[in-house]
């Protein structure tokens, strides 16, 4: 192997938090109820069109579809959660224990790093710069003119980007989402343990490897 690529939320960041409390702001500003932190482990990680999807009352968004054509009521949602997130996206967010340490030993190995999410490429760069400095030679997160995973599309940018074949990387994160794209994209797909998801999904979604603590990811190179 000659790279790792990681997703961002949920695996190198615990970013919960700081997402939930954009959407529940947008949610209470309108008069809807919100929700527990908790909640937002099972709506995140499609991007934050179907975040504000899932986290709207079934019977709300029906009525903001049919107030305005092509979904421009629920866009603008998705737009008013951006511009709260924006402000407060780095609050409570906090790097995994065990991960800056893990990313040192896997550079110290060769290993070339790079972060692919579906979080938008401006926000994945703000948080990466935040807290991985220097770490990683391909940040690259969701951008108009490329599908969302688990479309492979920018996968393969990523990989075009740090000169390595699908068979030389390990793609890293805490989902279903990440190990279809993984598979998509002919990666072998690590499952996370600490992320919002937990073992079980990743699991039954395909992973090929798992891991239970940061300090793990070394090992994936010696076996």
């Amino acid at each position: 192997m000659r790279a790792f690529i990681f997703d961002l939320d949920g695996t190198l960041l615990d970013t919960l938090l700081d997402i939930g409390h954009a959407c529940n702001a947008m949610l209470a500003a309108h008069g809807y109820p919100v929700h527990e932190p908790e909640a937002y482990r099972r709506m995140v990680g499609n991007g934050f069109g179907k975040l504000v999807r899932r986290a709207l009352p079934a019977d709300a968004l029906a009525e903001l579809r049919a107030r305005r054509p092509h979904e421009q009521a629920v866009e603008d949602l998705v737009r008013e959660t951006r511009a709260v997130y924006a402000e407060h996206l780095n609050d409570a967010t906090r790097p995994y224990e065990g991960m800056p340490d893990a990313l040192r030993e896997l550079a110290a190995r060769g290993m070339t790093l790079a972060v692919f999410s579906n979080k938008p490429n401006e926000y994945t760069r703000l948080l990466i710069d935040a807290h991985f400095p220097g770490v990683f030679s391909v940040i690259r997160g969701a951008r108009p003119d490329t599908p969302l995973k688990p479309d492979p599309a920018g996968a393969f940018a990523v990989m075009a980007a740090m000169d390595t074949e699908p068979g030389q990387c390990f793609y890293v994160g805490d989902s279903d989402v990440d190990m279809l794209t993984a598979r998509h994209a002919g990666m072998t797909g690590v499952g996370v343990a600490w992320g919002f998801r937990g073992l079980e999904e990743v699991r039954a979604a395909g992973a090929a490897r798992l891991v239970r603590h940061p300090r793990e990811l070394p090992s994936l190179l010696d076996n």
